[in-house]
């Protein structure tokens, strides 16, 4: 195997984003995230070549759904629904996990990376990681509010508060 086929089996990863998981962790914690740094530090720190992110569909938005895809994310939409209080409710869960266990049936990556930290995930990190497929999770919950069900996994975890200097949108960043 030459050289060049090595970095590029090495650099062959994808991500997985829970985009309002995301979302409300960032919030919560009190910064906003530059989706350019964001998407090129999946890129450099964790091979990532594709990354998915999974959101509801509000026309409204459309130009935060621009700006992701400009970025360089897969947005992967979800029917959003309206509660009595007019509250929108996308759940993505389902379509997460299907898309990641068809990339590892199809063998379509190296490894992957899970942004979220919700432990409704926890089934689809132990079957990654008994296909050795679990890169990292990277969770988005400040104080280390990842859930419990995640952190019994034993599986990695990133906190992206910890790196917040370097994803984090700032005055001087265009984006």
């Amino acid at each position: 195997m030459k050289k060049s086929d090595n970095m590029k089996k090495a650099k062959n990863n994808y991500a997985y984003i829970d985009g309002n998981n995301l979302y409300r962790g960032v919030a919560y914690s009190g910064w906003k995230i530059d989706f350019v740094r964001f998407r090129k530090w999946l890129s450099n720190k964790y091979g990532v070549i594709k990354a998915y992110y999974f959101i509801g569909l509000i026309p409204q938005q459309k130009d935060l759904y621009l700006a992701l895809q400009e970025a360089g994310f897969t947005l992967v939409f979800k029917e959003v629904l309206y509660n009595g209080q007019g509250e929108a409710k996308g759940n993505c869960d389902a379509d997460l996990v299907l898309q990641a266990v068809s990339d590892v049936y199809e063998d379509s990556c190296r490894q992957l990376v899970l942004v979220t930290s919700d432990g409704d995930y926890a089934c689809l990190v132990k079957f990654l990681q008994t296909k050795n497929k679990l890169r990292v999770i990277l969770s988005p919950s400040a104080n280390n509010l990842c859930s419990i069900l995640l952190k019994r996994t034993n599986a990695p975890i990133t906190y992206l508060s910890d790196v917040q200097n370097k994803i984090s949108l700032n005055r001087k960043s265009p984006h």
